[in-house]
């Protein structure tokens, strides 16, 4: 599904996959991790990869089944090198307001891939 580069547009399409996502039967950890990675690889796309240009869009991509979701965000952005992201937990950046989204798509999904290019990342929740 194509969705323009803006959060109530990504809100309504995070929606659709979860509701896809509750017909398939996932239990609640695994319904939050998706949520939330989800959520991340979105608001990243809009914000970083698409810079908040309304004639940008994300390429948001999704197969669930009862036993796993496999989800793809896919932005128009020059893309980025997800391992020269500053470490989060570092003490300079403890207080910084972002910087965190990658970190937590890494721990709450099964399977976490950027393409070379860095503008799309591709993710796999198992459903426990």
């Amino acid at each position: 599904m194509v969705i323009p580069s803006e959060l109530e547009a990504a809100r309504q399409a995070e929606n659709k996959l979860l509701d896809e996502v509750a017909r398939n039967g996932y239990s609640e950890a695994a319904t939050f991790a998706i949520k939330l990675a989800v959520e991340e690889a979105i608001n990243n796309a809009i914000k970083h990869g698409n810079k908040f240009d309304c004639r940008k869009t994300i390429d948001l991509r999704y197969r669930v089944t009862s036993r796993q979701a496999v989800i793809t965000v896919t932005d128009e952005g020059n893309g980025f090198d997800y391992r020269a992201l500053p470490d989060p937990t570092a003490d300079e950046n403890l207080e910084k307001p972002t910087g965190r989204g990658v970190m937590l798509m890494l721990a709450y999904m099964d399977e976490v891939v950027f393409n070379k290019k860095g503008n799309r990342v591709r993710m796999v929740k198992r459903n426990t």
